[in-house]
């Protein structure tokens, strides 16, 4: 498949991100977005079920630009996702996505 398999792939318009995941921790991957010129202008919103102050600075620190704490009811949960839809997709005049040619 080549070392860049998604290359020419569509860009997302926002990334929401996992801060606790299996392989790879979430600030890694945060920190591979924000470095990387063509994703680094890609809103990143954090959505987590950690509430604590280290992680909350740390995405920060590393340019999210949104740090969410996920509900376990799933009512709660849900309008937390329209909520993010409304002001990302919606309201929000987000970033042109950069083209590779």
């Amino acid at each position: 498949m080549g070392e860049y398999p998604f290359l020419g792939s569509l860009q997302p318009d926002i990334i929401i991100l996992d801060w606790n995941l299996p392989k790879k921790t979430g600030h890694e991957v945060l920190k591979e977005i924000k470095d990387n010129s063509n994703l680094k202008s890609i809103p990143v919103i954090i959505l987590t079920t950690s509430s604590a102050e280290k992680d909350i600075s740390k995405a920060y620190e590393l340019n999210a630009n949104a740090y969410i704490v996920k509900s376990i009811d799933f009512d709660e949960f849900m309008e937390v996702i329209r909520s993010i839809e409304d002001f990302w997709l919606k309201a929000a005049i987000l970033p042109p996505k950069i083209t590779t040619s």
